[in-house]
């Protein structure tokens, strides 16, 4: 009876580690497939800008060009939602002048593809290389990523040379992020989208800000620090005291990038960009 009870708990653990794998993209991902109006929004300024992919998506995006004398933030959202549910957000960096550009991803608000971790990448490059061809040079952009898009940012921070690299609520990695998570399973060698921060952020060649909340549930304060003590210098890091993963503009976050803009990068060649 017990070899029996303890066969039926091994199939019963081998059937959940294998719908965690199959699902696993499912989990990660959750896109909003509907397509966002920007004029609906509380950014009704910003348009819908389009940009195709090196394995020929045409994905859309929202942009915003800057004012006189400011740099131009390219955003990448986290895994939820779209790029419209970052309205608020625009709304106030374009309150401050800010130039800004929704990356939108494949799979997510109503662009073709399906994500994954390669994919987001070959994405952001795509939107990098768009920003060229609205006349931003890449000295006058902040490569931003929240939560997911910290990943995504940070690897573009590799092969991109720009003004800086801002991290909001970021991870080491997801594979760490779902080994605490899924602490019964293999995560370590089942994992398809690893997104390893860690490794990355040493090699990234300009500022960064780091941006985490003290009370983040989603994805530990612990994660900014150890990032914060692998990037290289210059660097800052803010912990937001009480600020949670979604919420951190309501606790000044916007305030720090500003003054990492201004007292780490100081003045730049910023551009008011064309369309």
């Amino acid at each position: 009876m017990v070899a029996g009870l303890a066969m039926t708990a091994v199939a019963g653990w081998g059937l959940l580690a294998t719908v965690l794998y199959v699902m696993q993209r499912s989990i990660l991902f959750v896109p909003d497939v509907a397509r966002p109006d920007p004029a609906e929004s509380r950014a009704p300024t910003m348009q819908r800008v389009q940009a195709e992919t090196g394995d020929g998506l045409r994905l859309e995006g929202w942009w915003q060009p800057p004012a006189p004398g400011r740099p131009t933030v390219a955003y990448f959202h986290g895994n939820g939602g779209n790029v419209g549910g970052r309205d608020e957000k625009a709304r106030r960096f374009i309150e401050r002048g800010y130039g800004l550009l929704l990356a939108g991803y494949r799979g997510y608000g109503g662009n073709p593809g399906s994500p994954s971790e390669l994919g987001l990448i070959e994405d952001g490059r795509a939107w990098m290389d768009r920003l060229e061809q609205f006349g931003v040079p890449a000295q006058g952009v902040l490569l931003y990523g929240e939560s997911l898009g910290s990943g995504v940012a940070t690897a573009l921070a590799l092969e991109r040379s720009v003004a800086g690299l801002v991290l909001e609520a970021p991870y080491t990695s997801i594979v760490d992020i779902a080994a605490a998570r899924y602490w019964f399973v293999p995560v370590r060698l089942l994992l398809l989208d690893r997104f390893d921060t860690r490794s990355r952020l040493p090699g990234v060649g300009m500022p960064v800000l780091i941006v985490h909340g003290t009370d983040d549930r989603v994805i530990p304060a612990s994660h900014g620090e150890a990032l914060f003590a692998v990037a290289p210098e210059p660097k800052r890091l803010v912990q937001i005291e009480g600020g949670g993963h979604t919420d951190l503009f309501e606790h000044g976050a916007l305030d720090a990038v500003d003054r990492f803009v201004r007292e780490v990068l100081g003045p730049g060649p910023w551009s008011a960009a064309r369309l």
